[in-house]
C-alpha cells in the first residue's frame, strides 16, 4: 500500500480533537496496542465527532458505509492517543470523515470514514442548520 499523503499526517489541518485513553487490553500478544481496540478507538473517536456537529439536544443517527484504516506505525500502552477529525465531503446525506491518530508526536494511523445520517431504516438528508458547522470542520490548507 502506498504511503499516505505527508500534508494528511499534520495534525494542525484537522478543525476537531479529542484525546482516548489506552487499556491495558488494548495489547495484542506482540505488546501493541490491537488494530480491533484502534477500530473501537476511531469509532469512539468518530462518534464523538458526530455529537459535536449536531445541534445541542439532537442525537444524529448515522450508519458507517465504509471505514478503511492505514496503520502508519505501532501504537503502545499507557500513553493516550489524540484523534484528530475533519470532514473531506459530504453529499445530500452522508459525511466522509478522516481522521488522524496520533500518540506522542508520532502518527500511528489515518482512517476514512462515510458516514450516512438516517432515520434508523433509510437515509435522509443533512439539516440545512449543519452547513456552517460542516465547512468549520473540513480538512484545512
Amino acid at each position: 500500500m502506498a504511503k499516505p499523503d505527508p500534508a494528511l499526517l499534520a495534525p494542525a489541518r484537522y478543525p476537531a480533537t479529542c484525546t482516548i485513553a489506552t487499556r491495558y487490553g488494548d495489547l495484542d500478544t506482540n505488546r501493541h496496542i490491537n488494530n480491533i481496540a484502534m477500530a473501537a478507538m476511531f469509532e469512539d473517536a468518530r462518534v464523538r465527532f458526530q455529537l459535536g456537529l449536531a445541534a445541542e439536544g439532537e442525537l444524529p443517527l448515522f450508519m458507517i458505509v465504509s471505514f478503511g484504516i492505514e496503520y502508519l506505525s505501532q501504537a503502545h500502552y499507557p500513553e493516550a492517543i489524540t484523534f484528530h477529525s475533519a470532514v473531506t465531503g459530504h453529499g445530500r446525506s452522508s459525511i466522509t470523515l478522516l481522521q488522524l491518530a496520533v500518540q506522542g508526536t508520532a502518527p500511528v494511523a489515518l482512517a476514512t470514514s462515510v458516514m450516512v445520517l438516517t432515520d434508523g431504516s433509510r437515509p435522509v438528508p443533512l439539516p440545512d442548520h449543519w452547513a456552517p458547522a460542516l465547512t468549520r470542520l473540513g480538512l484545512s490548507g
